[in-house]
């Protein structure tokens, strides 16, 4: 029996599985990600509120009180320096009843535990003037400075990209059907796969919705993950202008409840609902859960419900039995888990692999740095509104006029654009990982427009 071709072995590309790879790619080790579905980020990372969250109003004390705040930190850093777009917006707690009010110096002593002594008691009247759109009835609010908004799809793009950039490989369409521990080793099964298995020293368990199949395939029980579906509406870009801040609601013990949001896309979301359901495929939309979301936005904000809807979408949150992270390393196994990660995902998922790395070193897994010549630069398209964009850079059109020409009219993505997703070290492979790399197909007219332009450019490539 031959050793371990690899250090480690990441399962899942999602945001946490990719965040995970990337850190594992900055020492000398060889690793590999492995992917499920057809693309990084693709299911429960493309799907959420699109905040970064600073943690305040974690339970203190546990895991995700610290990654989240780690990772808000990570994440706001490492955007700057690659493009991400991520804007500081702040946030506004609201109560809207005697109860919701009474809750509120609590959540500020809790997020004061967590170490967040930014947050600052709201009167109605300061209320009104920050947020002048909101309805009738609000009570206060607490003020959260902190929070921002982010795009949702570029980070685990990002992530993957650098990760293979440093040597990861990268294999997509790769589901996990079996593993087996043999000679101080992971063997690892994939579907449709011809060959001998894959062998690794360390197994990396970041499958979010699957985490506990393949923590039972692993020979473990302990963890039952319940999808958590959250439905949301996306209001067009004309709806932008009512919302100055993240509107939160008052949590309660099972949800953060239902907030209206901008999005560095320059629309407004409202959302997310909170159902547990059995289906870990269930990501369609539904009526009821749609028309609670419409007379909770009716209710926070009237005017919203004025506007055009341009897209409505459910993601599945991979909640678990318990109210915590649940992140484990076991060094006799060469086994890692990071489970029940939920909702903060995005925003804790650098603090996350920070962790873990750090738990893998000293489980044995030799952490020998990568010099920083070796470390690859990267520097992602901008998909935000509030910064320059492509079709308004006379400069980029004048060294190369396929950023002036527009294919995507709503979204106004040009071909350059389409062009330098489709030749990436991480290309799509289908229209949905093209539009989370460009915004093609994200607007008002759902790709009714630029729908055939954006299919013949992604059969043929771009000439």
């Amino acid at each position: 029996m031959t050793g371990p071709e690899r250090d480690g072995v990441v399962v899942g590309g999602g945001v946490v599985g990719t965040a995970i790879a990337r850190a594992l790619a900055l020492y000398r080790l060889r690793v590999t990600l492995l992917e499920a579905g057809p693309d990084v980020g693709a299911g429960t990372s493309k799907a959420n509120t699109a905040l970064l969250h600073t943690g305040f109003d974690a339970k203190p004390g546990t895991i995700e009180a610290r990654l989240v705040r780690r990772g808000c930190e990570l994440l706001a850093d490492y955007a700057r320096r690659v493009g991400i777009p991520v804007e500081p917006t702040g946030a506004l707690l609201v109560a809207w009843d005697d109860e919701q009010l009474a809750a509120l110096p609590g959540i500020a002593a809790q997020a004061r535990e967590n170490g967040h002594d930014d947050l600052r008691a709201v009167g109605v009247e300061e209320l009104r003037e920050r947020e002048p759109q909101l309805g009738p009835g609000a009570r206060g609010a607490l003020e959260v400075p902190g929070e921002g908004i982010v795009c949702p799809f570029t980070p685990p793009i990002a992530f993957a990209t650098e990760a293979v950039l440093a040597g990861c490989e990268l294999r997509r369409d790769a589901r996990v059907t079996g593993l087996v521990r043999r000679d101080g080793a992971w063997e690892i099964l994939l579907a449709g796969a011809t060959g001998p298995p894959l062998r690794t020293r360390f197994l990396v368990n970041a499958a979010g919705l699957r985490s506990d199949e393949v923590h039972r395939m692993a020979g473990r029980d302990g963890i039952t993950v319940t999808p958590r579906r959250g439905e949301l509406i996306v209001f067009d870009k004309l709806a932008r202008p009512l919302v100055r801040h993240i509107v939160l609601a008052v949590p309660t013990k099972t949800t953060k409840g239902v907030l209206i949001a901008p999005t560095v896309f320059g629309n407004v979301m409202l959302g997310p609902t909170a159902d547990d359901i059995a289906d870990k495929t269930a990501t369609a939309s539904t009526a009821t859960g749609l028309e609670r979301l419409r007379a909770e936005g009716r209710r926070i904000m009237p005017a919203l419900l004025g506007h055009e809807v341009t897209a409505v979408y459910a993601g599945l949150r991979a909640a678990t039995e318990e109210p915590d992270y649940r992140i484990e390393v076991d060094a006799a196994d060469g086994y890692a888990c990071a489970a029940g990660i939920r909702s903060t995902g995005l925003s804790g998922a650098m603090g996350i692999a920070e962790h873990l790395v750090e738990r893998l070193g000293a489980a044995g897994l030799a952490l020998d740095q990568r010099p920083e010549d070796e470390l690859p630069r990267l520097r992602m398209p901008n998909l935000g509104e509030a910064f320059p964009r492509p079709y308004a850079q006379a400069d980029r059109i004048a060294a190369d006029p396929d950023y002036g020409r527009i294919v995507c009219f709503c979204e106004r993505v040009t071909r350059g654009e389409i062009r330098d997703a489709l030749g990436s070290p991480v290309p799509p492979v289908d229209a949905d990982g093209l539009r989370r790399r460009t915004r093609a197909l994200l607007g008002r007219c759902q790709g009714f427009f630029c729908g055939a332009r954006v299919a013949e450019m992604l059969e043929e490539g771009v000439r």
